[in-house]
């Protein structure tokens, strides 16, 4: 079953761009038309600016997000008063914002918007939470540049990857690049006891605070200098860390590499599902990759389906 189908077996889902211009926009409008709205309750929004016709970085067109009628849809006053279709206000949020309070309304006509809506992981949790009373089945998150904390299962229980030629210029990296995210996003749940010791990538460290230890929970983000202490202090009886989700690891392929092949563990307390990635082939200056190539050989390294959404017509 197509990825379309997957998402409306999820409360809420957060299609996620690897880089500007990776087609996530065009990931969200594709998600949205093929919705069964005569059946099902759709809300969406976004954790930054979207929707504006003209990238305000690269000054490239960007395709500008539809909402259908009946669609509940959040967006800041400044945006809301700009730019919209026909609509029914249901909330005002408290929280104010650089654009105003967060307006919540439903559409009564299909029309395009701008979305800038919650401005965190914790606005947009509470956000989600205030739609409890409007018989919401499905939330749709459309996460801002390099903010994964979207797709933290701590906020929505699935995700939609978007990758492309933005990303890297070359196929056989963005492959590699895309995959080891996807490998992230895969790390195993951690289903042993207590950990024997809690640290920060704050605070002050050396591989002698980790050694003999055999679980150590990572508390916030895993660094490389947290990862490369961690590295010095493995022996012949491993090392796992403990982080919260895939969205807490920032630290370099090279260096992951190393400690999980000198026996190291990475492990999460939360895991995030992956249904999908879509793939632009087109980059901003003007390149445009193989796409069929990069599907495939994409699809081959990750083991899901790989879709370029522009190019085919895919049905639910």
């Amino acid at each position: 079953m197509p990825f379309v189908g997957e998402i409306l077996k999820h409360r809420s889902v957060s299609i996620v761009g690897l880089a500007k211009n990776a087609g996530k926009t065009e990931c969200l409008n594709y998600i949205i038309k093929r919705l069964p709205l005569d059946y099902f309750s759709v809300a969406v929004t976004s954790i930054g600016i979207d929707g504006e016709t003209t990238d305000q970085v690269t000054g490239t067109a960007k395709p500008e997000i539809t909402v259908r009628e009946g669609m509940f849809f959040a967006t800041s006053e400044k945006h809301f008063r700009q730019k919209r279709p026909l609509s029914e206000l249901y909330d005002v949020g408290e929280e104010d914002t650089a654009l105003g309070r967060i307006v919540t309304a439903k559409a009564l006509q299909e029309g395009k918007v701008l979305l800038s809506g919650p401005s965190s992981a914790v606005a947009l949790k509470r956000w989600m939470r205030s739609l409890k009373d409007f018989g919401i089945d499905l939330i749709l998150v459309d996460g801002a540049l390099s903010r994964l904390s979207t797709a933290s299962p701590a906020v929505s229980e699935a995700m939609v990857l978007s990758t492309g030629a933005a990303y890297s210029a070359n196929i056989r990296e963005l492959v590699g690049k895309t995959a080891f995210v996807v490998e992230l996003i895969r790390l195993p749940l951690y289903v042993g006891g207590e950990p024997s010791v809690r640290v920060s990538s704050f605070s002050s460290l050396d591989a002698a605070t980790l050694k003999g230890r055999r679980v150590v929970e990572v508390e916030g983000a895993l660094t490389d200098r947290l990862l490369q202490l961690a590295k010095n202090a493995l022996d012949e009886d491993g090392l796992e860390l403990v982080v919260g989700d895939f969205t807490k690891v920032f630290c370099s392929q090279e260096l992951y590499r190393a400690f999980v092949r000198r026996g190291g563990q990475i492990s999460v307390r939360m895991k995030s599902e992956l249904l999908a990635v879509c793939v632009n082939p087109k980059a901003p200056n003007g390149i445009v990759l193989d796409s069929d190539l990069l599907c495939r050989e994409l699809s081959e390294k990750i083991g899901l389906p790989v879709y370029d959404i522009v190019k085919n017509d895919y049905e639910i």
